[in-house]
């Protein structure tokens, strides 16, 4: 099985090399894939999830269409953009407890590509 941070790398590496702007854009963003599952069918679903500072949502929200062919090509179900500044100043996020690894590339993101 292959891991999901290699999906995640092989991603932003299919994305800069087809759209080197787009990939300019996802060296300052946090790609990761993530695992859905829908029992009543038992299926497992992986979809890309880019964590961006709030200053780069508008821009990749007008390529969201080319990333999402990119990673239905991939075997991949959907992309979507979250904001990472505003996930770590949301008052009642657990992240930071739950899964601090993600919080501080979220933080490191949120405070170095402004």
């Amino acid at each position: 099985m292959i891991s999901e941070e290699y999906l995640a790398h092989e991603f932003a590496k299919i994305v800069d090399r087809m759209h080197p702007r787009l990939g300019k854009l996802l060296q300052s963003c946090y790609v990761k894939v993530v695992e859905f599952s829908v029992k009543r069918l038992r299926k497992r679903l992986y979809y890309i999830t880019i964590y961006c500072p709030d200053h780069l949502i508008p821009e990749l929200h007008a390529e969201k269409s080319l990333l999402k062919d990119i990673a239905e090509n991939m075997g991949l179900v959907d992309v979507t953009c979250l904001n990472a500044t505003k996930l770590l100043r949301d008052p009642l996020s657990q992240l930071k407890q739950e899964n601090p690894h993600l919080w501080m590339e979220l933080y490191w993101i949120a405070t170095h590509f402004k």
